[in-house]
């Protein structure tokens, strides 16, 4: 008869199973989730700062002509 695996939920880092009430498996890998969501919001500002720069760009070159 097959093993009833207790109920967990997995780490989003690295992949091991914690208990539920858990949300990491270790403390480097809460640092690595945070570190991970501070670069993927700079790369948002980046990405809007850019968008921003071009209307900018095009719209100058329009009313420069």
């Amino acid at each position: 008869m097959p093993e009833k695996i207790p109920q967990h939920t997995h780490c989003p880092i690295c992949g091991k199973a914690i208990p539920i009430s858990e949300s990491f498996c270790s403390d480097e890998c809460k640092q690595k989730y945070q570190q991970m969501l501070k670069k993927r919001k700079m790369l948002v500002y980046v990405m809007y700062a850019t968008i921003i720069f071009i209307i900018i760009v095009f719209t100058l070159s329009y009313y420069i002509r």
